[in-house]
């Protein structure tokens, strides 16, 4: 059962395991990553498929969206991204939990993670890397 975006007002994000639904290639060190295409029906889900072929469909993380995408693994929570994107990079990504926190809210929206639980994840959209 899919929960509406508005459950999540009063949860703690950082106690969150998003997991990947995108597929995604590695090159020189960033992640590319590429939108699912959607899967509503309806009305809704046509104007999502205009908006699909409308708008970027790849997108280039820069070093530290990378390096949090690649810990987005459905065992991690955002908390412990936050903590190792810190230990990473240090003080440059202060406020981390704000920084990743925000990257999830961004990725979840384009379809291209789910919260565990609060989301329907069909096993076979969870995605790994789809290079060598």
């Amino acid at each position: 059962m899919k929960k509406r975006r508005n459950d999540l007002a009063n949860v703690d994000l950082l106690g969150i395991a998003p997991v990947r639904l995108a597929a995604w290639e590695e090159s020189e060190g960033r992640v590319t990553v590429t939108r699912p295409r959607p899967v509503e029906g309806g009305l809704r889900g046509l104007a999502e498929l205009f908006s699909f072929w409308m708008s970027v469909r790849r997108i280039r993380l820069d070093e530290m969206g990378s390096f949090c995408w690649r810990l987005f693994d459905g065992r991690r929570t955002v908390g412990a991204v936050a903590a190792a994107l810190h230990e990473r990079f240090g003080e440059a990504v202060e406020p981390a939990g704000e920084r990743v926190g925000q990257l999830v809210r961004v990725l979840r929206y384009q379809g291209m993670l789910a919260y565990p639980g609060w989301d329907s994840i069909p096993e076979d959209r969870v995605n790994r890397p789809s290079g060598p």
